[in-house]
C-alpha cells in the first residue's frame, strides 16, 4: 500500500485560532482534521499516516527552524506522496503550504501537491514549483479541494498520464513538453485553424498564452522631504473602537479613512485592530505599531518631513481578494490626491 503525509496549519489541526498561531510544528501519527477526508478520498490503495501541524506564524517568522523539524520527523518515515492544506484564500497558510512542499520535494524527491484559491499569494510564490490545485476561497471548499488533490496524486501513484495544467485543474507551472497528438495534427495545420478562428472572430486558445501582468511603475522619488506632506495607510484594520465604518475582518470591502490631525499618537483603548488574521494583542496594546503616527510625528517635529497628513486610511487585508484591494486602493489614492498627499507609508501586519 502507498503511503501519504498531509501538512495543516494549527486551526485545521484543532490546535487552535490565531492564540495558536505560533504553534511549533508537530507530527501525529494518524488522522487530523483533513487528514481524515483525504484518507477518505484516496480510497483503499493509498494510506494518509501521520498529520504534520504548525502555526502559521511559527511557519512566517521561524521558517528555517519549522522546515529543519518537519524534515527531521519526515527522515525516518516511508512515504510515497506529500499534501499540504488546502489553504483557500489564507496567504499565511498558502506560504506554509508552498514552503514546506518545496522543502520536503528538494529533500525526499516525492510528488508534492497543495491547493489555494487565486486570490492566494502562495500562488504566485510557487506554482513553478510543485501542483498547487486551484481551490475555493473558504473551508467550505474542503471536500471538494481535497478530492481533486486526491484524485490527482493518485494518478501520479498509479503511474497513469497526467493531463495538461487546465484539464488537471492545478495552475499551469510554465512547463512546456512535446507531445503527440491522438490523432496526429500537424502544427501547420494547427496554426492555420487557429488563424481562421482570429480572423472569423472566433475563440481559439493559444498554443503558447502570454501572461498578463500588472505592471505598476515606479513613482519618482521625492526631492524634498522636508516640505512633503505624508500619509499613512495600512492593511492592519486599525480603527476607532467602535469600528464605525463596518470594516469586515476579513475579506474587506470597505475601508475608512480617521482624523488625526490632532494626535501626536493613537492611544489604546481610543483605537483597535479588527483584524482576524494576526494576534491582536500588540496591536491593541499599541496601535501605533501597525500605524506608526509616533514615529511621523517625531519626523514632523524634526523637520524631516513637511506635514503628517490630517487623515490615516485603513481596511483588512486577510482574504481581501485582489481586485477589492485594487479598487479600494484607488477610491483612497482619489481622496489623497484632492488634499494635497506627496506620498504615502503602507503598513500591513
Amino acid at each position: 500500500m502507498k503511503k501519504a503525509i498531509l501538512y495543516i496549519n494549527q486551526f485545521f489541526g484543532q490546535i487552535g485560532g490565531e492564540d495558536k498561531a505560533d504553534y511549533p510544528p508537530e507530527i501525529i501519527e494518524g488522522l487530523v482534521g483533513p487528514a481524515m477526508e483525504l484518507n477518505k478520498q484516496l480510497g483503499d490503495d493509498v494510506e494518509v499516516t501521520h498529520t504534520i501541524i504548525c502555526g502559521d506564524n511559527f511557519m512566517g517568522s521561524k521558517k528555517d527552524e519549522a522546515i529543519e523539524t518537519i524534515l527531521g520527523f519526515l527522515k525516518d518515515l516511508d512515504f510515497d506522496i506529500f499534501f499540504a492544506g488546502p489553504a483557500f484564500r489564507a496567504g499565511r497558510y498558502g506560504a506554509a503550504c508552498g514552503h514546506i512542499c518545496k522543502a520536503v520535494k528538494e529533500k525526499f524527491g516525492v510528488p508534492v501537491i497543495t491547493s489555494m484559491n487565486d486570490e492566494n499569494p502562495g500562488v504566485e510564490m510557487f506554482r513553478k514549483e510543485m501542483y498547487i490545485f486551484k481551490g475555493g476561497k473558504s473551508a467550505a471548499a474542503m471536500r471538494k479541494d481535497i478530492k481533486k488533490m486526491a484524485q490527482f496524486g493518485k494518478k501520479i501513484l498509479n503511474g497513469e498520464e497526467l493531463l495538461p495544467a487546465e484539464k488537471e485543474g492545478y495552475f499551469g507551472r510554465g512547463i512546456r513538453h512535446q507531445i503527440w497528438l491522438n490523432p496526429p495534427v500537424t502544427a501547420a495545420d494547427r496554426v492555420i485553424d487557429m488563424l481562421l478562428k482570429k480572423i472569423r472572430g472566433e475563440e481559439f486558445v493559444s498554443e503558447l498564452p502570454m501572461p498578463k501582468l500588472d505592471r505598476v511603475p515606479i513613482a519618482p522619488a521625492i526631492k524634498d522631504l522636508s516640505k512633503a506632506t505624508i500619509a499613512l495607510a495600512t492593511s492592519g484594520g486599525i480603527v476607532p473602537v467602535d469600528n464605525p465604518d463596518k470594516i469586515q475582518s476579513a475579506s474587506a470591502t470597505r475601508w475608512g479613512k480617521y482624523n488625526v490631525s490632532g494626535l501626536d499618537r493613537l492611544e489604546a483603548g481610543v483605537f483597535k485592530t479588527i483584524h482576524a488574521g494576526y494576534d491582536p494583542a500588540a496591536a491593541d496594546e499599541d496601535p501605533n505599531r501597525v500605524v506608526p503616527l509616533d514615529a511621523l510625528r517625531a519626523y514632523e517635529k524634526e523637520g524631516r518631513i513637511g506635514k503628517v497628513h490630517d487623515y490615516f486610511y485603513t481596511t483588512v487585508g486577510t482574504g481581501t481578494t485582489q481586485a477589492e484591494a485594487a479598487r479600494m486602493g484607488r477610491e483612497m489614492v482619489e481622496h489623497m490626491k484632492a488634499t494635497g498627499v506627496d506620498a504615502v507609508i503602507l503598513t500591513s501586519t
